[in-house]
């Protein structure tokens, strides 16, 4: 790219809009074929506004695929025993098909023992460790949301990913782990960067992909991005702020995602197609497999 130009926007909110539409239409056939609905669980612990917001958020999305919502809101001083109960109670009601938990939880709660109590045909966030290995594998399963998305948006602008240096800042078990091995499963090299990686901007100047899932605003800057590299920015902080940069990553990158309007609009996406598509599975177990 010369000095003059800037960076293509990835247009999440418009590829999100395709894909939720398509769900819709998924949605409305099996209700026609079967006369059973989709219905996306979702769980909240506690009453932390922003994660209120996101659950209000998808349950809305929700209405507008034709997929029905439960909400299930229970205290903050719940139990890692008690919400367990609660998952396995959604993963054995036959008119759940996906099941989200909204997360993060309160620190007393072991997160993971949650997160596993999830049926892995009803695990449509994508956060249980068999969803991980299916993913990891090519197997069929959900991969967890945003990486998902991530890698539909790489193909929605015909991203070349054989052969390329794929960078992933962040190792979060839904997040910087999965998306590395999407990449990987696509003949991606792919290096993990994390809070102890000496010298990230080095390693970051050798890459033709950049993922930043670190959670750390504007850690990613400009002067960090090879000259025509693929930024995917999946940070979002306080005052829609991702974990790139912009400004000075746009004038070296060629193609960049916006925050917000990139990646996060991808990410609910991805949950409500596979919360169809999980429904698909449950009604007829011949049918396909999970959209990866």
């Amino acid at each position: 790219m010369s000095s003059t130009q800037t960076a293509q926007l990835m247009d999440g909110a418009g590829l999100a809009r395709r894909i939720v539409a398509d769900a819709a239409g998924h949605a409305s056939d099996i209700a026609r074929r079967t006369g059973v609905t989709p219905c996306l669980a979702t769980v909240l612990v506690g009453e932390d506004p922003a994660s209120a917001t996101y659950v209000r958020m998808k349950r809305a999305r929700c209405a507008k695929a034709g997929i029905a919502s439960r909400f299930v809101a229970l205290p903050a001083a719940t139990t890692t025993s008690e919400l367990v109960d609660t998952l396995g109670s959604l993963s054995r009601d036959p008119e759940v098909h996906g099941i989200l938990l909204q997360h993060p939880v309160g620190a007393h709660i072991d997160e993971r023992a949650a997160f596993e109590a999830i049926a892995p045909e009803k695990d449509v966030d994508g956060v249980t460790m068999s969803s991980f290995g299916a993913m990891s594998f090519g197997l069929p399963g959900f991969a967890s949301c945003t990486p998902g998305g991530i890698m539909r948006l790489l193909d929605e602008y015909r991203v070349e990913l054989a052969g390329r240096r794929a960078v992933v800042v962040g190792r979060s078990p839904i997040l910087g782990k999965p998306v590395g091995m999407l990449l990987l499963a696509r003949d991606a090299t792919v290096t993990y960067c994390h809070s102890r990686t000496a010298d990230l901007g080095a390693v970051l100047r050798e890459a033709d992909v950049v993922v930043a899932a670190v959670g750390r605003p504007r850690l990613i800057r400009g002067e960090d991005i090879k000259p025509g590299a693929v930024v995917i920015d999946a940070g979002y902080n306080p005052g829609n702020v991702g974990d790139v940069d912009f400004d000075s990553a746009r004038e070296r990158a060629r193609l960049i995602t916006p925050v917000p309007g990139g990646v996060g609009p991808m990410t609910i996406a991805v949950l409500l197609a596979q919360t169809v598509d999980a429904a698909r599975r449950q009604t007829d177990p011949t049918g396909v497999r999970a959209d990866r």
